[in-house]
């Protein structure tokens, strides 16, 4: 609590004394307005402008103090500070007001331990005298400080001490009543809002929405960073919890006694953490994978009715300070009156799932199956199914075998009878069957269903297709993709004559292969490359991209090609991944048999690109062509200048959805452009022995990054020594290093005063 002021005897005594009636008229002045603003803001803007221009100073700002975040906050001052500023309530020249409720004026600001030179610093402004005066309430209450610089004529005076002093006098009792009802108009709000959102959220049964919906709230409702709902699975004993949204979603799981998370679900206790890495209990494996620097911690738990604990809320970084009691109360009442509403959304997921994973069985067989009950007649009947017998389910539904195989397929009713008799299955190999005016080369499996007490229950009949077009699709796709395959038999679209489609591009290249080649010769060479190509092809398959094309040691592939899977850019960059780490074992095996160690370099890039059969009558090939498709290029060649094993552009990195460990390393114009690009080093692959200490040289790399592009070389170099003490091996930081000292000696061309950075790549 700041210190009270003098009795309001002494202010009054203050205005009584002075004789300026131009004085006065202003103090009536300000009274008079003030009383006819309606609106807070308005009002702090109107004294604002006025105090500065009562003293004749440059600029001026009312700082209110913000009781729960023990800080000084302002959102209007004049000048290039026009914007919300928060300090803590005992820093600076407007702290030391505030806390010992005494008026000064400081006429050299640099040489008072007090004042803050950082915001100065960051604007360029220079602050040559300051007055400051404590705003009080009649009470003695110090709700705030009153601050302006720089007399615009020679220094501040007593008499302008005096004057600011009566102006926050005269505006306290509006100030304090104003912040009051904008308080109380708050909270309200908050209430009516809170209302909606729970009357909102109870009415949602999905699962995964919900969690969403819960999360969001969490962290709006908290001015938090970001939050997560974890719920318990009793079957595994881990707290499951759904991150993002769609096809890009994914489930992150723990064991439901680890971590803080683990801590409150076991405990059934709230844990309010102001400092995480400070906490034991907490556990900095998921900030080093994501990158996210976890500060303070409010982590509850959710119980159902029956008080049984179901899950916890987990809310991180508080922005403004750390989480308060008030906060506490506010999630706990939060959670308690969704609780119902996740426990009937987790019910129904477990039924909703275990129906889509029977639906799911059957729509992604590429067998037709068709279900008979004891009756004898057809009960369900999956979409390959439909396509075969060329009509929909609801037209096979009901029908007796005997009207669905008729005529010539006749004999499929004598081993339906047989195995109904003999209770065992009948196994048919490349049957024919004659569907409308076309044969079937099939094979048919006939089952019994049975209960448990082996009663009939019916029978199901299973039927591979196995006539032409399949045996075309085998052939062809020991050609080309099967995927491409697919489209070309299905008659979808003949991809053929080219389409235009958002995709992403992977190149990769041998590092060094020439000289490989010497060592190894011509028979050898084919050797390595059939094993290099047969293990970087696999983690490209797992990920459902194309091989485009070898060319020489290089590779060429796509996602998303013929058509979207909707995370190109995850597919492919995991598949980059992939290939690093396969490498790495696969090197680990031939440097124990005395070979030479093979070492890529990948370059990813996301673009509308063209594909299609590209060439000539006698020669075509499948293929994908436009700048996207060249940019990939340039970027995996770029990995020989920055030294990086994984480069990817902007554009692949806007429309990832998951969580990677990454960098910007450069703003670049790749040759034959002239628009600059962000080119990122992903990172993931290594391990603590490969780059020790990735997160903090991250951190201190960005930071070096930015003062490079502020043109603040030996702040920027200061940061990129720091990263190599982490790490010596960082050949980025070290390049960087080098350009600092190169641009110091020899001055960037700056346009319009400005350098953006910029780094013009010469190589292909």
């Amino acid at each position: 609590m700041s210190k009270a002021n003098p009795p309001l005897q002494v202010k009054k005594s203050r205005l009584s004394s002075i004789r300026d009636e131009g004085m006065l008229r202003l103090l009536i002045a300000i009274s008079e307005d003030l009383a006819a603003f309606d609106d807070l803001d308005e009002a702090l803007r109107y004294l604002v402008e006025e105090s500065s221009k009562a003293v004749q100073a440059d600029r001026a700002s009312l700082f209110l103090n913000d009781p729960v975040t023990k800080e000084l906050y302002t959102k209007f001052a004049q000048g290039n500070l026009a914007q919300e500023i928060r300090i803590m309530n005992d820093s600076g020249i407007s702290g030391a007001v505030f806390q010992s409720g005494q008026a000064i004026i400081v006429d050299n600001p640099y040489a008072d331990a007090r004042f803050n030179q950082r915001i100065d610093e960051q604007t360029g402004y220079q602050t040559k005298n300051i007055i400051a005066v404590p705003v009080k309430t009649v009470r003695g209450e110090i709700i705030g400080v009153l601050q302006a610089l720089n007399k615009q004529k020679g220094r501040f005076t007593k008499k302008d001490l005096t004057l600011l002093e009566l102006i926050t006098t005269q505006a306290s009792q509006f100030l304090s009543g104003m912040i009051e009802l904008k308080r109380v108009e708050k909270l309200r709000k908050h209430e009516i809002e809170f209302l909606e959102v729970i009357s909102e959220m109870t009415s949602d049964i999905n699962i995964e929405s919900l969690l969403q919906k819960v999360m969001a709230e969490a962290t709006r409702m908290l001015g938090a960073e970001r939050s997560t709902l974890f719920l318990n699975d009793k079957k595994t004993n881990q707290l499951w919890s759904q991150v993002g949204q769609g096809l890009g979603a994914m489930q992150i799981r723990l064991p439901n006694h680890m971590g803080i998370a683990g801590t409150v679900f076991t405990s059934g206790k709230t844990v309010n953490i102001p400092h995480a890495y400070a906490d034991l209990r907490f556990n900095p494996t998921f900030d080093r994978k994501s990158g996210f620097f976890t500060r303070s911690i409010l982590c509850v738990p959710i119980n159902n009715k029956a008080g049984e604990v179901i899950g916890v809320t987990q809310v991180l970084n508080k922005k403004n300070g750390s989480f308060t009691t008030e906060d506490e109360s506010r999630l706990k009442t939060f959670t308690a009156q969704i609780a119902i509403s996740l426990e009937n959304a987790s019910l129904f997921a477990d039924v909703q799932n275990m129906k889509n994973y029977n639906e799911g069985i059957l729509l992604s067989m590429t067998n037709a199956v068709l279900t008979f009950d004891e009756e004898g007649k057809l009960k369900t009947c999956n979409k390959t199914g439909e396509k075969i017998f060329n009509q929909e389910e609801a037209g096979l539904l009901g029908k007796t075998a005997d009207q669905i195989f008729a005529d010539t397929n006749s004999w499929m009713v004598e081993k339906i009878a047989r195995v109904l008799e003999s209770k065992q299955s009948d196994v048919t190999i490349d049957g024919n069957l004659l569907i409308g005016e076309e044969n079937l080369s099939a094979n048919i499996t006939i089952m019994p269903l049975l209960s448990i007490e082996g009663k009939s229950m019916g029978y199901m009949i299973m039927i591979e297709d196995i006539s032409s077009e399949k045996r075309m699709k085998s052939t062809m796709s020991r050609y080309i993709d099967p995927s491409i395959a697919d489209q070309l038999l299905a008659n979808k679209s003949d991809i053929f004559e080219g389409q235009n489609i958002h995709a992403t591009v992977l190149f990769s290249d041998i590092r060094g292969f020439t000289t490989l080649t010497e060592q190894l010769g011509p028979q050898g060479t084919v050797h390595l490359l059939n094993e290099y190509f047969e293990i970087m092809v696999d983690c490209i398959s797992q990920e459902g991209g194309i091989l485009d094309k070898f060319i020489g040691d290089a590779i060429m592939a796509g996602f998303g090609i013929p058509q979207s899977l909707g995370d190109n850019e995850d597919r492919g960059l995991r598949a980059a991944l992939a290939m690093i780490q396969s490498l790495e074992s696969w090197n680990a095996t031939r440097e124990s048999e005395g070979k030479l160690p093979v070492h890529i370099g990948i370059g990813l890039n996301s673009d509308n690109i063209v594909s299609g059969n590209i060439g000539s009558k006698k020669r075509m090939d499948f293929t994908m062509i436009g700048d996207g498709v060249n940019l990939a290029a340039r970027l995996e060649s770029a990995c020989k200048q920055y030294s990086a094993k994984i480069l990817i552009s902007e554009f692949t990195k806007a429309r990832l959805k998951g969580t990677y460990r990454m960098r910007e390393i450069d703003l670049v114009v790749v040759k034959g452009k002239t628009v600059p690009i962000a080119v990122y080093e992903v990172l993931d692959y290594h391990t603590q022995d490969s780059f020790p200490h990735l997160m903090e040289v991250l951190s201190l790399f960005k930071d070096g990054l930015l003062k490079y592009r502020e043109m603040n070389w030996d702040g920027a170099q200061a940061q990129f020594e720091k990263c190599l003490e982490l790490n010596p091996k960082d050949a980025v930081s070290q390049m960087y290093l080098e350009r600092c000292e190169l641009l110091r000696q020899s001055p960037p061309t700056l346009v319009d005063g400005q350098w953006d950075g910029v780094w013009i790549m010469d190589e292909k």
